[in-house]
């Protein structure tokens, strides 16, 4: 009956048997703790993939556009006092940006979210950094480095900002989404603090081209989506468990093919 009220509905037949289907398979188990995502060789990839994506949804250097944001529209002319509602408007922007992802993902899938959001960080970063680079000799600079904050944002918040908190729930079992929730959690307040603190140095060292270590990770975590993270749109938690299964055990035999645990015990390598 909950169920029913919450999706509006009374067709959840498919849903239920999903449900009941990882119940079953978890029957008789516990719920885990951190520590033991991490010595569970099953849940490997899984626990990778959610430290990486966690990981970049702060060390991406989204928050640090608003390091930035009063000092390029005021070079933008835009009026001191008018500032500070330009900059709320960023962050309504990735607000915005955020509930439309959890609108249209499960339309268009979790990878290109993440793929398109990495991406375009990425591309936009290049931008910003030649655009700050050229800021005081060139009198529309100013414009196209506001453009690239309110570019970058949206991008965040269409992809890494709406899909990276909902994977946990897609890729790992009710025994262990508690302890893999608490470990993003963690990791987003760690980088969070980490990025704050290290951003001034980076800023100091390397100048207008502060944003190259950001680029860096936006593309080598676009690298990550596109070679080891599988779709999960409208599959079932047993049929993306299996795709990790395969991942966390695969095996090389002597002919150079990759087999699961289960055809490893009857094949002679």
């Amino acid at each position: 009956a909950a169920l029913q009220k919450l999706r509006g509905t009374s067709d959840l037949s498919a849903e239920l048997e999903e449900m009941l289907a990882e119940q079953a398979a978890v029957r008789g188990q516990r719920a885990k703790n951190p520590w033991e995502l991490f010595q569970n060789p099953a849940l490997r990839w899984q626990l990778v993939s959610i430290v990486v994506l966690s990981s970049a949804m702060q060390l991406c250097g989204n928050d640090s556009m608003y390091f930035y944001a009063a000092y390029v529209f005021r070079e933008a002319g835009i009026p001191e006092d008018t500032i500070p509602y330009v900059v709320i408007g960023t962050g309504s922007c990735e607000l915005i940006t955020s509930v439309t992802c959890n609108m249209i993902i499960d339309y268009a899938g979790r990878r290109p979210l993440l793929l398109g959001g990495y991406i375009f960080m990425a591309g936009w970063a290049i931008v910003f950094m030649v655009a700050l680079s050229q800021q005081t000799q060139i009198s529309w600079m100013p414009y196209l480095s506001m453009a690239c904050i309110f570019a970058y944002i949206l991008s965040f918040g269409i992809g890494p900002a709406g899909v990276t908190g909902v994977l946990p729930t897609e890729v790992f079992d009710q025994m262990s989404r508690p302890a893999a929730y608490m470990i993003c959690g963690s990791l987003l307040w760690f980088n969070l603090f980490l990025v704050g603190t290290a951003f001034p140095f980076i800023v100091k060292s390397l100048a207008h081209f502060c944003y190259i270590p950001f680029l860096v990770v936006c593309v080598c975590t676009a690298l990550y989506v596109w070679f080891f993270l599988p779709e999960t749109k409208g599959k079932s938690f047993l049929e993306i468990s299996e795709e990790f299964r395969k991942r966390n055990f695969k095996t090389k035999t002597r002919a150079g093919f990759y087999k699961g645990p289960e055809e490893i015990k009857t094949t002679t390598l």
